[in-house]
């Protein structure tokens, strides 16, 4: 391989972007997951809109911890199918949103979808049986005002929350307004037409990749438009750039977690393709979730944001130049000892041929090989646990 370089800035390959070929590396559907499930009103245009709706629900709201036997349910009045809580020192009665249902009925032993189905005069008798006689004395509210008050979340009284808008400005300090403010932005979209993936492409409520709801926000972001140089494609086209996503939830929903990696392409669809060098932290909203986050997750997004390629390139690197295999022999050797079957060595051995014109011989050509024989398996588990040993392979590189 020729000279590593970061290219900072780039001009396209071509006009519009460079070509890209997705088959290497992984395809990781999460973002797509989510770009699929998000109706319009939870796509944000900038991170600048998307805090603004998440820090002025949190400015808006208030948790407190309560004593389970002073919670007094009742039906609403005005509807026989809807239950309101009376809590200790309010106003006014709050009603609980379907999550905040949810994990009441969870934390007293009582099957929430069960509830649902009765009469709301019925369920609010079984609610507060199971409220009165709860071992554990106290939960953890939290309530929102916005025209009335919502109970979003109950949960235990050490649970360690971390609001939504303290992830959105995490991601903000690196990447501003995400717009192309900063090398972070919305990613573009690969034409399967042609194989060019454009970075620059307007972004909208369908392109966008910024979420939030009543639970939960999930960001992610790319650096499009200096792709890194780690071996190039025939056409001269550099083959790589840097993406994370993240995500939360205040009222207990999920916990709080980022991954960065190498991708090579985002589709219409928002499936990441090409994806290589995965990395992912999570952190549990338990008592010290919040130093947590200070201590741990904020710090490795900025080092991720503004750290050198330098060691994923040179990874790949001593992966190409380790031969491992010169003969069909060592190369079916090398595979049945790593516990591919005959038949899976003689298949991974054809992919790369295929792909590469000759046969395996580095580490990095028996990885590829690997991954691409992982996406046949129709079975996730099957799946999982190819891509799992050709990530292991690579990982004892150097």
């Amino acid at each position: 391989m020729g000279v590593v370089e970061v290219l900072d800035p780039v001009a396209p390959a071509r006009v519009g972007g460079w070509k890209v070929d997705v088959s290497r590396g992984e395809r990781n559907g999460r973002v797509s997951s989510e770009w699929f499930n998000r109706p319009d009103d939870e796509r944000y245009l900038s991170l600048d809109d998307l805090w603004a709706n998440v820090k002025g629900r949190s400015e808006r709201s208030r948790s407190r911890v309560v004593q389970t036997a002073d919670i007094r349910v009742e039906a609403a009045r005005d509807s026989a199918e809807r239950l309101l809580l009376v809590l200790p020192k309010a106003h006014e009665p709050v009603a609980p949103t379907h999550w905040a249902f949810g994990q009441l009925a969870s934390i007293v032993g009582a099957p929430a979808s069960y509830l649902r189905q009765l009469p709301a005069p019925l369920a609010g008798i079984n609610l507060q049986y199971g409220l009165t006689n709860h071992r554990a004395e106290q939960v953890k509210t939290f309530e929102t005002e916005d025209g009335r008050t919502e109970l979003r979340a109950v949960t235990g009284p050490d649970y360690g929350r971390i609001h939504d808008h303290e992830l959105v400005e995490a991601v903000q300090r690196i990447a501003g307004n995400g717009t192309g403010d900063t090398r972070w932005k919305v990613p573009g979209v690969l034409d399967w037409s042609t194989g060019v993936y454009n970075p620059d492409v307007e972004i909208s409520r369908d392109t966008t990749t910024l979420y939030a709801s009543d639970r939960d926000v999930f960001l992610f972001l790319v650096d499009d438009h200096n792709p890194i140089e780690a071996g190039r494609l025939p056409d001269g086209s550099p083959i790589y750039f840097r993406g994370f996503y993240c995500w939360n939830s205040e009222v207990g929903a999920k916990t709080l977690g980022m991954a960065s990696f190498y991708l090579r392409a985002v589709c219409q669809n928002r499936n990441l393709w090409g994806v290589e060098d995965f990395q992912e932290i999570t952190i549990r909203h338990s008592k010290y979730a919040a130093s947590r986050f200070a201590q741990e997750a904020a710090p490795a997004l900025r080092r991720f944001a503004n750290s050198s390629p330098q060691g994923f390139v040179n990874g790949i690197k001593a992966a190409r130049q380790q031969i491992v295999a010169r003969t069909d022999e060592d190369r079916d050797d090398f595979l049945r000892k790593r516990g591919f079957s005959k038949s899976e060595s003689g298949k991974i051995i054809e992919k790369v041929l295929m792909e590469e014109g000759r046969p395996p011989e580095s580490i990095f050509d028996f990885v590829q090989g690997i991954t691409r024989l992982a996406r046949d398996k129709t079975q996730q588990d099957a799946r999982l646990d190819m891509e799992g040993r050709a990530k292991k392979l690579l990982d004892r590189v150097g």
